[in-house]
């Protein structure tokens, strides 16, 4: 892959990486049990999946670096569908307005309700669909629906219309409030979480689930990029794709930081089928 198709920031990184790899390496994979892998023995896991789950922090270079280079692997590999967390529902007919260039960069900027890192992050992978004339899946439900269950809980959907309906999961939610990872996200809130919050994420998670098996097709593979805590230790979107389509194989990926790549940390063991564990001091994108 060219530099000149990276971000600023993607090139500074890779850039280290070059120079280096091999006394002072930025990022490493691991299993879930905390074994070291191999970039080709990630793809050929990631391969065998009909939906890949890509958990990413949101302001980490590595994981956008991979995202990109993994997303071109696969799609040398067969029939790809991308799909992503940063894209509400409600925007897909703008979304596909661009991929099919019947408007540019900066009417997408205006009319759809972009992440303020999507020129450094997204972008790229969206312009690679663009290229490629693959479907891109704006997969998360709209945020004024998520702000309304953060302050009312899931009440607050019932006086949606049916029209605006098809942007969220169908109802009523489903939802297991002592999931562990929800249990994580209260205590991690501390005083500022509160139930409504919890359900207000699994309404994001259950969309994101829904949009997914919504546009799974067999012959495909789907790829998805999501923040790690949505599908963390196989919860968030993956238990909601667990009861939609139970029967497809779903592969996760999650990234971590920590001091130094040698070693999986054990706090980190069993987060995902596949760990990307990225040395704290890399910058972040934003």
């Amino acid at each position: 892959m060219s530099l000149r198709s990276l971000p600023l920031i993607g090139v500074l990184v890779l850039t280290s990486l070059h120079a280096f790899a091999q006394s002072l390496p930025a990022y490493a994979l691991f299993n879930a049990k905390g074994k070291p892998i191999a970039h080709k023995g990630m793809l050929r896991q990631l391969q065998q999946a009909d939906i890949i789950l890509f958990g990413e922090l949101h302001d980490n270079a590595i994981a956008h670096w991979l995202q990109l280079e993994v997303t071109r692997e696969l799609i040398a590999a067969g029939p790809l569908v991308l799909g992503a967390e940063m894209i509400e529902r409600d925007d897909q007919v703008t979304l596909d307005r661009y991929l099919r260039g019947e408007i540019d960069q900066a009417a997408f900027d205006t009319l759809a309700r972009l992440w303020k890192n999507h020129a450094s992050d997204y972008k790229p992978l969206v312009d690679l669909a663009k290229e490629k004339g693959l479907p891109f899946v704006a997969a998360n439900v709209p945020r004024r629906y998520a702000r309304a269950v953060n302050r009312g809980g899931f009440e607050a959907l019932d006086t949606v219309s049916d029209a605006e309906r098809v942007w969220i999961a169908p109802l009523p939610i489903a939802f297991d409030p002592g999931l562990p990872r929800y249990q994580h996200m209260l205590t991690m809130m501390g005083d500022h979480g509160t139930p409504d919050m919890v359900k207000a994420q699994a309404l994001k998670d259950a969309t994101m689930a829904y949009s997914i098996a919504e546009r799974f097709r067999p012959g495909q593979r789907f790829i998805h990029y999501n923040g790690s805590f949505h599908s963390d230790h196989f919860e968030g979107i993956n238990w909601y794709l667990q009861r939609l389509r139970p029967e497809l194989k779903r592969v996760t990926i999650a990234t971590v930081t920590q001091a130094g790549v040698k070693k999986l940390d054990a706090e980190y063991l069993g987060r995902a089928d596949i760990i990307i564990v990225v040395d704290e001091d890399v910058p972040g994108t934003y």
